[in-house]
């Protein structure tokens, strides 16, 4: 059956999505255009109307998936995958794996916000209604609160290795027992709120700022872990083992496939809110050809710098190390150590605010657009990332896999039902006059502003998926929670394509 495509739209007159933006916002009086005439002010400011023009190449997606990959926490990620027991290249087999599906699903998600060019909380409204996108908002800002808190944390590991190399009498403040607050020591809470406080500053600057910001990040940190790659080979004087050892519970099969899972999980929730950037796109092939650059392509060079610089780690310091910031804290060099944990802060702090508050600004700003703008949006995500005391969800392999497994549990439901009214309930139409009205004839307002089909669909994708997680103590259940993402995702998507095509629950048709 052929699919067609249709946006309906007469987009407005306002500011120009330039090349070297990253996103204009109504706190920029330069980056504001007049909202359209009739579009209801309860759904409508600055930054939510659909762009007027959209010149992003594949460079400007390229550079964003560049900035994502190169984190710590990303490399903290491929790092504990050695802890499953699997021997390197399988492990480099699951990473490429995880990423190529990854590719698939931005793929998908892009491209209606590309094609409507309004954001992700926007494109929600074609899917939940005008009132109920509020809900997925809410969700996706609250992962992304999350999210920031766990970079920031990361960071502030870097800026404590900092602070000790240079001032070593600070390690009397470094002690949990003596001087610890909520599972943090004194020096911790100082470096973490550092670079809490940078960070809004330079959120709070605006996007040209954040673009230079991120312009450097993604670079400097290949410079770094190349240069602390080939450091580590030469002090193993090139004899770098690949087994790496760990404790392997199940089948290679099994862990492989749970390895695979656990890589989207990482990526589920910039994936899910892709659309914030490529309704910046000047055409979709543009979008996809920047994201098949900016994830094969460069995560796997990315995992061949943290394969080769992992398992140096072992004959040179004893052991397997799989924090780039432990490895290099341990290196002899004053200069090295200043600078390799200063690059790594860095270049966190820069995805940590492309990824993490910008999907918030959009998303608590669309629950109440007149009231909460883009600047504030993103400060009740960095006062959220405080409260729920990151250090705690991110600090063992462990736990980084609990963690992931219970973020994914709620993103996949969203990215399941949206997929499925996108491409298989609206056929990939979208009338775009709508997602800006409450009229009760309007296509999107269904039931009162809701649509009940998607409700009931993420709801029980979001149940079935986290009970999983929750159930530690029953083997065969938990052992479905690394596949989180995936059960709700798919349980959503069946769902919701029920509920939505067939009786009392059936979703019109956009005229």
């Amino acid at each position: 059956m052929r699919v067609t495509e249709t946006v309906t739209k007469n987009a407005s007159p306002g500011t120009a999505a330039g090349a070297g933006d990253l996103v204009h916002t109504a706190d920029d009086p330069n980056a504001r255009g007049p909202v359209k005439p009739g579009y209801d002010p309860r759904l409508t400011n600055g930054d939510l109307v659909p762009l007027p023009e959209q010149k992003w190449g594949s460079y400007q997606i390229f550079a964003f998936w560049m900035s994502d990959v190169h984190s710590v926490g990303g490399y903290v990620t491929a790092g504990s995958l050695f802890t499953l027991g699997l021997s390197s290249w399988q492990v480099l087999a699951c990473l490429v794996t995880g990423i190529a599906i990854v590719n698939v699903l931005c793929n998908l998600v892009a491209k209606p916000s590309q094609r409507a060019a309004v954001p992700y909380a926007v494109i929600c409204r074609s899917v939940f209604g005008v009132r109920g996108a509020n809900i997925p908002a809410f969700i996706r800002g609250l992962v992304a609160t999350a999210w920031y808190g766990i970079q920031t944390y990361l960071a502030s590991s870097a800026l404590n290795i900092v602070l000790l190399k240079l001032f070593p009498a600070l390690a009397a403040i470094d002690d949990l027992r003596g001087h610890g607050f909520v599972g943090l020591p004194l020096l911790g809470w100082i470096s973490f709120m550092v670079l809490w406080s940078m960070q809004a500053a330079v959120f709070w600057r605006g996007m040209e700022s954040i673009r230079r910001f991120i312009d450097f990040c993604g670079p400097a940190v290949y410079v770094v872990m190349v240069l602390l790659c080939a450091y580590l080979l030469y002090r193993s004087h090139w004899h770098v083992g690949f087994d790496l050892g760990g404790t392997k519970n199940g089948s290679t099969v099994a862990v492989m496939a749970g390895a695979v899972a656990l890589v989207v999980s990482y990526f589920s929730g910039p994936m899910l809110n892709f659309g914030d950037f490529s309704r910046y796109g000047s055409s979709f092939y543009a979008v996809r050809k920047g994201n098949f650059l900016g994830l094969p392509v460069n995560f796997l060079v990315f995992t061949l710098l943290v394969l080769f610089t992992t398992a140096a780690t072992v004959p040179v310091f004893g052991e397997l190390i799989t924090d780039p910031v432990q490895t290099v804290a341990r290196i002899d060099s004053t200069t090295a150590i200043v600078l390799g944990a200063l690059t790594f802060t860095i270049a966190t702090i820069g995805i940590n605010i492309v990824a993490n508050f910008i999907s918030p600004a959009f998303d608590f700003s669309n629950i109440r657009p007149q009231l909460i703008s883009w600047r504030a949006g993103g400060m009740i995500a960095a006062i959220g990332s405080v409260l729920i005391t990151p250090w705690n969800l991110y600090n063992n392999p462990e736990v980084i896999h609990y963690t992931l497994e219970s973020l994914g549990a709620f993103i996949g439901p969203l990215f399941g039902v949206l997929i499925a009214h996108y491409y298989l309930v609206h056929k990939q139409k979208i009338v775009v006059d709508d997602l800006f009205s409450m009229s009760a004839d309007a296509t999107y307002w269904y039931r009162k502003g809701y649509n009940p089909a998607a409700l009931v669909a993420t709801v029980l994708g979001a149940i079935a998926s986290i009970i999983p997680v929750l159930a530690n103590n029953i083997g065969g259940v938990h052992a479905l929670a690394q596949y989180s993402w995936f059960v709700g995702a798919g349980l959503a998507l069946g769902v919701y394509y029920v509920l939505a095509t067939r009786g009392n629950l059936k979703v019109p048709s956009p005229s």
